[in-house]
């Protein structure tokens, strides 16, 4: 009896004792009085190494106490594996943003939440990558239950891709506005140097990515204009792109160079620069292997290779990466009306490897209606124009013009003709070999290969593209490229004031209201061009008369005569006005319209993070099937499998 007292008055003492008091966020995982005596430990988990941070706690978020829990667990097992399964798309992100819940991060022994808009956002571009492979989204990358608002003191654990961990040396504070460090710059230095340029000029100027490199890094392009991040009404689209191959450098550094100049000339008042930027919208990407570089620049500059780095981390070289439209022009050439432009990707093209850098252009295509561009390698001196694949698959050097040839050949020559060493008739020098020539050539009549960026500009979009060849040395020493940028300064800007050749114009119908994808054909001249979202177009032409014509689907045609002189530097204005007919007598043109791109396409459909294998045929019902593909990777859980990755379940 006593025995029994002495036990409830314990009982009574226990349950009055205080409860032991929770970290925020720590309260709904019951796991108080263990987290109330952890320390912070070494985090020693294969996969999440790599995090901006050094300390995590036992037990995480999903209250696993050890490293062994973790590492047989389902979860750990699923960010392990998220680089396989979605073909690399959404990684190194997704696998950084499950680390920061199985692995949080831990200072002076407390647990920081990550931040809850970083899984926001990431889920909003990776969800239809889980879709794709008809997995559901992971449920401990739960927005709301695993992370926390910035109010509440979270981290970033994106941060470390975006450049935002590495500190960038300090320069004097009394350096001129003009100056520029003639260096080579590692990625993250590019990315500071671009937000450094984009924050001096930010009434003009922004910065923005248009996807991730296979191994996360962002594509960084740096914007100028009136009203940077937007479109404006007539005002031209133009692009460079450096660094395609990563071991091709002076492209970037070019580009890098050239956002400083633009911005400090600007402000200093150059007229040339401010009549550029105030008539233009400029978009600069330093870098499209960014990941390539990284394997470059570990042997270091003066390295001439024509192999390491040249490549992307998939091992892909990004200018045989994109759909080969130029086998489906020189086929459609011969049948007559057919039109040999906007082609559609063939479905088949989908099936093979396609890079996330890959499908971040292509993205980028649809998403500004761009006109003029050049892409800048290394190598050669010299500057080419499309097609880029010879007419005859099996000649490997053969002249194969597309139906713009004389424009092609006077875009090259304005670049070429601008730059000193392209223009010195010694052929003696590097490029010599092409001093006959003017220092341009077509691309197949150099040598021939499919798959080429500048072919697919012209085949499936508006826009125009030459690739340029900046110089013979790859990787060349810091001491050389001072030189470098003076001898391309002037070729880079006026190879850009050519955007503002040919016409521009708006095509309405009678009530002032804008017509998208009406097609501005040139008598001719078989390649259309169309009009943006707001009825703008801009067509390239060189000098002469022409028949131009404008034509939407349930429009009547209306064609007139422009003559454009020779000393005529600035598009000329032609805008059209459609009136409406009530049955369209152009079969042709229906089909052509309303066929602009496949409706079942992977491009429109995906963010430029989701990735397509091959797809199921149409109309195939996923409910039914036992389990998919990659429950294989999961065998050798037993009785833990991850039932909530799947969507039936």
């Amino acid at each position: 009896m006593v025995l029994r007292l002495l036990l409830l008055l314990g009982g009574l003492l226990r349950a009055t004792e205080p409860a032991p008091r929770c970290e925020t966020g720590q309260e709904t995982l019951g796991q108080c009085q263990t987290i109330q005596k952890a320390k912070c430990v070494d985090i020693a988990l294969s996969s999440c190494t790599d995090v901006a941070y050094t300390q995590m706690m036992y037990p995480n978020f999903l209250d696993q106490k050890s490293r062994e829990v973790i590492e047989y667990s389902s979860e750990y097992i699923l960010i392990s594996v998220l680089h396989n399964l979605l073909q690399g798309e959404c990684n190194p992100d997704l696998r950084l943003l499950g680390c920061s819940v199985l692995a949080p991060q831990c200072e002076k022994d407390k647990v920081i939440k990550p931040c809850r808009h970083v899984c926001e956002n990431l889920k909003k571009n990776c969800l239809p990558a889980f879709d794709a492979i008809d997995m559901a989204w992971p449920y401990f990358l739960d927005c709301d239950r695993f992370f926390a608002g910035e109010e509440e003191g979270c981290f970033d654990p994106l941060a470390k891709l975006r450049g935002e961990v590495d500190v960038e040396e300090d320069l004097p504070s009394d350096l001129p506005a003009t100056f520029i460090q003639f260096k080579h710059h590692s990625y993250s230095q590019m990315v500071s140097t671009l937000k450094k340029t984009a924050s001096k000029c930010s009434h003009i100027a922004t910065t923005y990515s248009i996807g991730r490199s296979f191994e996360g890094k962002d594509l960084f392009v740096i914007e100028f204009s009136t009203k940077p991040g937007h479109h404006e009404l007539l005002k031209p689209e133009f692009k460079y792109i450096g660094n395609m191959h990563g071991n091709e450098v002076v492209g970037k550094e070019l580009l890098i160079y050239l956002a400083q100049y633009l911005c400090s000339e600007y402000l200093l008042g150059n007229p040339r620069i401010q009549t550029l930027i105030n008539n233009t919208r400029i978009h600069l990407l330093p870098s499209l292997n960014p990941d390539g570089y990284e394997l470059a620049a570990e042997e270091g500059a003066g390295y001439n290779g024509w192999v390491i780095g040249r490549q992307t981390a998939q091992n892909l070289d990004l200018n045989r990466n994109f759909p080969d439209l130029t086998s489906e022009a020189y086929r459609r050439a011969g049948i007559r009306g057919a039109r040999l432009d906007h082609i559609p990707i063939p479905q088949s093209y989908w099936w093979g490897k396609v890079a996330p850098e890959t499908k971040a252009v292509m993205k980028w295509l649809r998403s500004i209606p761009f006109v003029l561009s050049a892409s800048l390698h290394g190598g050669e001196l010299v500057v080419t124009y499309p097609y880029d694949y010879s007419r005859h698959p099996m000649e490997e050097k053969m002249f194969s013009p597309t139906p713009d040839e004389k424009m092609f050949k006077m875009l090259a020559k304005a670049y070429a003709d601008a730059h000193p060493v392209i223009s010195d008739r010694s052929e003696l020098r590097c490029g010599g070999n092409f001093v006959r020539r003017g220092g341009i050539i077509n691309g197949a009549e150099w040598y021939s290969f499919t798959g080429g960026m500048a072919d697919f500009n012209y085949l499936h979009t508006n826009c125009f593209e030459v690739t340029v060849e900046v110089g013979c040395e790859k990787f060349p020493l810091e001491e050389e490229l001072f030189t470098i940028w003076h001898e391309n300064r002037d070729a880079l800007l006026n190879y850009m004031e050519m955007v503002h050749r040919g016409i521009k114009g708006i095509v309405s119908d009678k009530f002032g209201n804008p017509i998208k994808n009406a097609r501005i054909s040139v008598r001719g001249i078989q390649h259309d061009v169309t009009t943006a979202a707001d009825g703008d177009y801009w067509r390239l032409l060189p000098p002469g008369t022409y028949i131009i014509s404008a034509q939407a689907a349930g429009y009547s045609r209306v064609m007139k005569r422009v003559t454009l002189p020779a000393k005529m530097k600035r598009a000329g204005r032609v805008d059209f006005v459609l009136r409406p007919v009530e049955a369209w007598p152009n079969k042709l043109l229906r089909r052509s319209m309303e066929d602009l791109y496949d409706p079942y396409d992977p491009l429109e459909l995906f963010d430029p993070h989701a990735q397509h294998g091959q797809p199921e045929a149409r109309g195939a019902s996923p409910p039914g099937r036992e389990k998919p593909w990659w429950w294989s990777y999961f065998s050798s859980l037993d009785l833990h499998k991850p039932l909530w990755l799947l969507k039936q379940h």
